[in-house]
């Protein structure tokens, strides 16, 4: 049975958050149609054309709409806006462009290169750079205050860029040849005063900074220390948090560029920031930052009731002066709030939001670290865009000893970074179900139920991470037996402890592969395992059924290994005949190639040896129903192979068609012995 590979994270699709509206009256804008808006970006009226971009951007976030704009070429319409002398207008049309590379997805984001969004794109990033440095304030609206168009259209044109070279090998290349790290890294200066640029660019950084060779000669020690600077930042707000663990990220990415001796070191330092962001609890942070913003709320209502009784009691409205802002109705201003200073309202669903995207970025970075670095980048993209990604695994299994060997192997710098910071420990933790009261707060407050997603996302996370972790530590590393036999009874908590086992096919996935890598680890090392058999099948029964071709692969490896112990146990015959008739079901009726040939591994693993193994082969007649799957299995190969899986998975299924007739060849000659 092979061991399963490594999961590799690729960065996180972006989402269509698109920029904030900032006219007034947008809450009722009627869906003009597009020709009409697309005909008032020509308009010598920057008024008009702020207007238009702005009624563009929010129609774009609605995805049925989006094909009516691209049939008028919105890309080539809206790309010259970009520069447009109005910085009102650059603005609003680069908020548009991000909702659209934002919402079209993949396809759309290939359109915008090939339509040459980039050259446009590149002259505002470096236009704005020059701008940082001149200082250059832009006017302000009457009704707002401080407001940075400078910044704020950086920050708009960096959410685009990020998009586009997260879809499109040809954006990063340009990225690279038209130098645009170093304007991008300008940005990144601005982190003290302006967070939520520095996190757009973090993110971009992150994305253009993964397997791109090219770009390393470009990090040289200045960009270095731009990034160094940005982890040592005190800060701990959340946004903070989420800033440092992206550049982390980065700097991961470009480690080649690391001298040696200062690896170690570096490795320590991104730990260290992980391991920071997941100590913190985030169940308690939503009960602490909702009850903020119940007091904030209810301080900005009484203070508005106050405010209502004088302007009743004294019979006059009090002057303002000219330069003050208008303060909203339903919010106060008072001396020395920080809350003055905050970009927007919702200011603590946003600290959440920014701590939960945090450990989920951790997470995930973790995951690659531990990740062999073996596989070609073609064969990543090939897994990760295929419904069946991590489903075929290195067929590395040791015929002679039958133990589960993994080539996966951290290095020492890794391995004695995670240690040092409790990263296992810490992700152990993250694997719990989300803080019931936190749930419930979410689950009643409309805003903040998106939350709930991200939560679990974080759990899903940490399950795979937990997984990566089992495949490539040593059985001391993670405690020893008894931590080993611990953490089974709290997986099985996680999948037994409710009424009905879980559905959700991330969980679903996320729970098994991490179930199978401590099932596999356990076997090779003879430690007792702590589930029982009556357990594993209803969750195989449970897993089976799952659209997920990688959950299925998982349950039947699970039952495999499991099996596969049981088999040298005493009076097991009845339960080794139901996991056999189980696997068979599997191998003759599933409709995945893949997954039919893992549950015939299984089936090798599970009878392979053993009294009570060959008792069960017997009865539940194992023999005569592979001789006569066996053709079938071939047939299938032959029509379904060649189209429908890769080159690698070709392979393994070729392994296990001839371990299928020597297989059958081992069973006929039992048969022939006497007992």
């Amino acid at each position: 049975m092979g061991k399963s590979r490594a999961r590799r994270f690729r960065r996180a699709p972006f989402s269509p958050t698109g920029p904030e509206q900032r006219r007034d009256g947008e809450g009722d804008l009627e869906e003009e149609p597009a020709a009409e808006l697309l005909e008032k970006l020509q308009h010598p009226s920057a008024e008009v054309r702020e207007y238009a971009c702005a009624s563009i951007s929010k129609l774009l976030q609605q995805k049925h709409v989006i094909p009516a704009f691209l049939q008028r070429d919105v890309v080539r319409c809206l790309g010259p806006l970009l520069m447009d002398h109005s910085l009102a207008v650059r603005e609003t049309a680069a908020g548009a462009l991000r909702n659209l590379s934002a919402c079209g997805g993949f396809e759309v984001c290939d359109d915008m290169v090939t339509k040459d969004i980039m050259t446009p794109l590149v002259a505002l990033l470096k236009e704005c750079s020059t701008g940082l440095d001149a200082n250059q304030l832009s006017p302000k609206k009457c009704r707002e205050m401080n407001k940075n168009y400078i910044e704020d259209i950086a920050n708009e044109a960096i959410n685009l860029l990020w998009n586009v070279c997260e879809c499109n090998n040809t954006a990063v290349y340009i990225f690279n040849k038209e130098g645009c790290l170093e304007a991008v890294l300008h940005y990144m200066k601005k982190f003290s005063t302006n967070v939520d640029l520095a996190i757009s660019v973090a993110n971009c950084l992150q994305a253009v900074t993964e397997d791109n060779p090219e770009l390393l000669s470009s990090f040289n020690a200045s960009a270095q220390q731009v990034l160094e600077t940005v982890m040592l930042c005190p800060e701990s707000t959340m946004k903070h948090i989420l800033l440092r663990t992206l550049i982390a990220g980065t700097i991961w990415n470009i480690k080649d560029t690391i001298p040696p001796g200062s690896l170690g070191s570096m490795v320590n330092a991104i730990l260290k920031i992980f391991s920071e962001s997941l100590a913190i609890d985030a169940g308690e942070t939503i009960i602490r930052m909702n009850e903020a913003e119940k007091n904030r709320l209810k301080l900005a209502a009484e203070a508005e009731t106050e405010k209502n009784m004088s302007d009743v009691i004294d019979n006059c409205v009090l002057s303002e002066d000219d330069d003050m802002e208008e303060i909203p109705k339903g919010k106060v201003r008072r001396e020395n709030d920080i809350s003055d200073l905050l970009p927007s309202d919702k200011w603590e669903l946003k600290e959440v939001t920014a701590l939960l995207m945090a450990q989920q970025t951790a997470l995930e970075i973790i995951v690659n670290m531990c990740c062999s670095e073996d596989p070609s980048d073609d064969e990543w993209e090939e897994l990760s865009s295929s419904d069946e990604s991590d489903l075929f695994m290195e067929n590395s299994y040791n015929e002679g000893s039958g133990l589960l060997m993994s080539p996966l192997c951290l290095s020492d710098e890794v391995n004695s970074a995670f240690l040092n910071n409790l990263i296992p420990k810490k992700i152990l933790e993250k694997t719990a179900f989300p803080n019931s009261v936190a749930l419930d707060i979410c689950m009643h407050n409309p805003s903040w139920k998106p939350l709930i997603k991200k939560l679990n996302a974080v759990q899903c996370r940490a399950l795979t991470c937990l997984h990566s972790i089992l495949l490539v530590s040593d059985v001391d590393c993670l405690g020893g037996a008894s931590a080993l036999q611990s953490l089974a009874q709290h997986l099985s908590q996680l999948v037994f402890s409710k009424m009905e086992l879980p559905t959700d096919t991330e969980f679903l996935e996320a729970i098994t592969s991490a179930l199978r890598a401590l099932l596999q680890t356990m076997a090779s090392k003879n430690i007792s395992q702590c589930m029982t058999p009556e357990q594993l099948l209803a969750l195989c029964e449970a897993g089976i059924h799952s659209s997920n071709a990688s959950v299925r692969v998982n349950v039947v490896s699970i039952l495999g290994i499991s099996g596969s112990v049981l088999a040298k146990g005493q009076d097991t015959a009845e339960t080794l005949k139901m996991i056999g008739k189980f696997l068979l079901e599997v191998a003759m009726k599933e409709s995945s190639l893949v997954v039919a040939g893992e549950a015939l591994d299984a089936l090798f693993d599970v009878f392979a040896d053993g009294k009570e193994a060959e008792k069960a082969a017997v009865q539940i007649k194992l023999l005569p129903a592979l001789k006569e799957f066996q053709p079938v299995f071939k047939m299938r190969m032959r029509k379904e192979g060649k189209g429908q899986y890769s080159t690698d998975q070709l392979c393994v299924l070729d392994n296990v068609k001839m371990n299928l007739r020597r297989f059958i060849a081992y069973q006929e000659t039992l048969g022939k012995t006497p007992t």
